[in-house]
């Protein structure tokens, strides 16, 4: 263990320590296999308890014996079910099923003192809680609270008290404050951090109209801001203050949606920002006039899978131009109705990447005095990871445009400073190039779908979104990601 110093023992002591371990191995051996006789038998009895006992209380990760006592537990609660007659009431059946549990609930402490990190304790004892007809759940919460006094860091306590405080109806207010509380004691604790991410959408629901949604409502993720920037700049070495203020930044995830469409009078292409599948899915293309409508059918994925971010299909299109917008719907996606543009005898529609956020003033004053705040920190630790990497995305949130050089620049930085997640930063500066990209394509007039050229981007490693280029009739790539895309196919290819 850390911090312990190593005792050298004598040949004598060694010796002595062999032969118990000698015994116990062979104590073991023999309790088990008369655990396994017994269940081959089906003698789910006292016995069986007897034997799983003593070696869960000194090793609670062999999960098969809590299997078999769980197999145990149902016997005896089944026998008890079964022994009712008409002298025995509801009331003492069900209080003979108590103590059976309990005294289950009772070990689970006992081997919760030896290993408070089990999954298989922690499990169990979810288990029996679900068996009893009176669970004491706000007892769970109090164990939680205990445990997490003794160590505030223990996720599989964390995971288990997110299952009973549901069960106990704690007010997630009270939840909120218990989170920073634990934060107060000791910023380096990951699963508060993560159990406040899941608390705050809840009780501060986002009710504006940005598309991705906000986590929370804007007041309340200013809040959050200042909060997780003392926090990260009382140890600016420490990772969990950085991952949640990361996951204040760029918490909004695309929504499914579709970002490229093309149709041509043989074929057509369809593209969505995530996966999903052509379940259900209606493609439909309106033009002016009631009763104008045309749907298009048989759309395939690319990848031959059951999902994909892209479909084609080569139903004919007498005239693509006489429609001037396409409507779409599936069993993942509300119907949606989007113009089309023009382009020679075809028509198309393509939303591009952005990733600039619009927040309120307030929000958007509180990001630069964050980044100001960052910028200053590097001038004494020009070296510090999670700083240039804050900063970097800080300065995509602000305005990705203004700010799309430095921020590369700094990722450049980090592939040196952080060598092990090299390829991650480049992954990353690829992904903003390509936005970039993107939204300067989509500004393109008259001959936008022409041609992509992606040729002359030296820190264009991967194409992460690569579904949005399939409406080009030509992608140009340099020669690295010729050789790793070279199935990738332009719209004449298809």
């Amino acid at each position: 263990m850390h911090g312990r110093l190593k005792v050298r023992t004598t040949e004598e002591e060694r010796e002595r320590k062999k032969k118990e371990q000698a015994l116990k191995v062979k104590a073991y051996k023999a309790a088990t296999t008369k655990i396994y006789s017994k269940r081959q038998n089906h003698e789910y009895d006292d016995e069986m308890l007897a034997y799983t006992t003593p070696i869960l209380q000194r090793n609670p990760d062999v999960s098969t014996l809590w299997n078999i006592r769980r197999e145990c537990i149902l016997a005896k609660i089944k026998q008890i079910k079964e022994e009712q007659t008409d002298t025995v009431d509801a009331e003492a059946q069900e209080e003979r099923i108590l103590r059976v549990l309990d005294t289950e609930i009772s070990l689970t402490e006992q081997c919760l003192l030896v290993n408070p990190k089990s999954y298989n304790i922690w499990h169990h004892r979810m288990w029996l809680l679900e068996q009893s007809p009176k669970a004491n759940w706000q007892r769970e919460v109090m164990l939680c609270n205990k445990y997490l006094k003794m160590d505030e860091r223990n996720f599989h306590t964390w995971d288990y008290k997110r299952y009973v405080v549901e069960k106990a109806q704690v007010p997630k207010e009270e939840e909120l404050d218990f989170c920073t509380e634990k934060i107060k004691v000791n910023f380096s604790n990951y699963s508060s951090w993560h159990h406040r991410s899941l608390l705050l959408p809840a009780l501060y629901p986002y009710e504006g109209n940005a598309k991705p949604k906000r986590p929370m409502s804007e007041d309340k993720l200013k809040e959050e801001l200042e909060m997780v920037l003392t926090a990260a700049f009382t140890d600016p070495y420490d990772s969990s203050a950085w991952f949640y203020q990361r996951w204040l930044l760029g918490y909004s995830q695309p929504e499914l949606a579709v970002c490229a469409f093309r149709s041509s009078k043989d074929k057509s292409v369809l593209s969505f920002t995530k996966p999903t599948t052509k379940q259900d899915l209606k493609v439909t293309l309106i033009g002016e006039g009631e009763g104008n409508k045309l749907e298009i059918t048989d759309f395939e994925t690319f990848n031959n899978q059951a999902s994909d971010t892209m479909f084609y299909s080569h139903s004919q299109i007498e005239n693509p131009l006489l429609y001037q917008h396409l409507e779409l719907s599936s069993s993942s996606l509300k119907t949606h109705i989007m113009p089309l543009k023009t382009y020679k005898d075809d028509i198309y529609y393509f939303l591009p990447l952005d990733a600039s956020t619009n927040y309120t003033p307030d929000v958007l004053e509180q990001l630069k005095t964050q980044l100001e705040s960052c910028e200053s920190l590097l001038e004494y630790e020009p070296d510090s990871k999670w700083c240039l990497l804050t900063s970097a995305l800080l300065m995509r949130s602000i305005d990705s445009h203004q700010y799309h050089d430095k921020s590369l620049e700094y990722l450049k930085k980090l592939q040196k400073v952080d060598q092990l997640r090299e390829n991650y930063y480049k992954d990353l500066a690829s992904k903003w190039i390509l936005q970039k990209t993107l939204w300067q394509w989509s500004k393109t007039e008259g001959d936008m779908l022409s041609t992509i050229d992606l040729s002359q981007e030296q820190q264009l490693s991967c194409l992460a979104d690569k579904q949005y280029l399939v409406i080009a009739d030509e992608i140009l790539l340099s020669e690295e990601l010729k050789q790793r895309y070279g199935t990738l196919k332009s719209f004449k290819d298809i």
